[in-house]
């Protein structure tokens, strides 16, 4: 006589409360949640953001473009205080890309870094 182990399947369970609170952390975390007054566009070669800056002249802002990381800054003695970050996931060509304030919004179009291959043929002796 042979004894089998028998594993019975639970009816459906509702998930609990930690794992709700869990997913909606997780969810909320990963999610690229945008800035208020903030637009984000990008096709093949740039990445476009649009940010409102009203009341701020292109003296007053600062730019800075370092590999993935776009840093805007408002100088020291402008009328409001800006400080913003982002880090994208393609390298940012600085000399490709162009910045221009209209009517309080910025525009920054940003180039991406076209990847070069590196990889060289050998000759078999």
């Amino acid at each position: 006589m042979l004894f089998t182990p028998v594993i019975r399947r639970a009816s459906f369970q509702s998930p609990r409360a930690a794992d709700l609170s869990l997913q909606r952390f997780l969810q909320s975390t990963l999610a690229a949640p945008q800035q208020p007054g903030t637009q984000v566009s990008q096709d093949d070669k740039t990445v476009t953001l649009q940010l409102d800056v009203p009341g701020l002249s292109r003296e007053q802002l600062s730019i800075t473009i370092e590999g993935h990381q776009v840093r805007l800054a408002s100088v020291e003695g402008a009328p409001r205080q800006v400080q913003r970050a982002w880090e994208l996931a393609d390298e940012i060509d600085a000399a490709g890309s162009s910045a221009k304030l209209e009517n309080g919004v910025l525009t920054l179009v940003l180039a991406k870094v076209v990847p070069v291959s590196r990889a060289q043929q050998l000759t078999i002796a």
